[in-house]
């Protein structure tokens, strides 16, 4: 049996996970549901409220409060740390709800990417994104992707929304 190797993530990815405390199977539903609820009775100053749907339960539910350190230079832009905590987007309703519209479809808070230099956002569809001072940025069609794409130091899409 090859410890070395696993069908879901490449070897330096499923390192950084494991590392972190994500092990196949994780499933901490109580945690995310806690998070729905939370996002859910969020309201901001303008009246902008979080989307939430099945794709982020289930993405906080497996990967939901891991802090992921990556090992390594990346091999195009340095990795960032991550912290799958979606509370770290509970301030950004209406940005949120307005890349989600420009999208055509929802997203709603994944965690964030380093000190807070990004917020990590998915989608209906669990596509991911991430949100920084320089603009918003494509991470995967999944979460497997994203976290493969950041934790490898693979350079995003820059999205084009204007």
């Amino acid at each position: 049996m090859n410890e070395h190797h696993t069908t879901r993530f490449a070897v330096a990815v499923d390192a950084a996970l494991r590392e972190a405390g994500w092990q196949p199977g994780r499933w901490d539903i109580k945690q995310a549901e806690h998070w729905a609820d939370t996002l859910r009775a969020h309201e901001s100053p303008g009246g902008h409220r979080h989307a939430v749907f099945p794709a982020a339960v289930e993405a906080w539910a497996e990967f939901g409060a891991l802090r992921i350190t990556p090992q390594g230079p990346g091999r195009e832009i340095a990795p960032a740390s991550l912290h799958l905590d979606p509370l770290a987007g509970l301030h950004l309703a209406r940005t949120l709800g307005d890349l989600g519209r420009a999208l055509d479809t929802e997203l709603t808070p994944l965690g964030e990417e380093g000190d807070a230099q990004a917020v990590l956002a998915i989608d209906t569809k669990g596509r991911v994104y991430s949100l920084d001072h320089t603009g918003d940025w494509y991470l995967g069609p999944d979460v497997d992707q994203a976290l493969s794409t950041l934790v490898t130091g693979s350079r995003p899409t820059r999205l084009a929304t204007d």
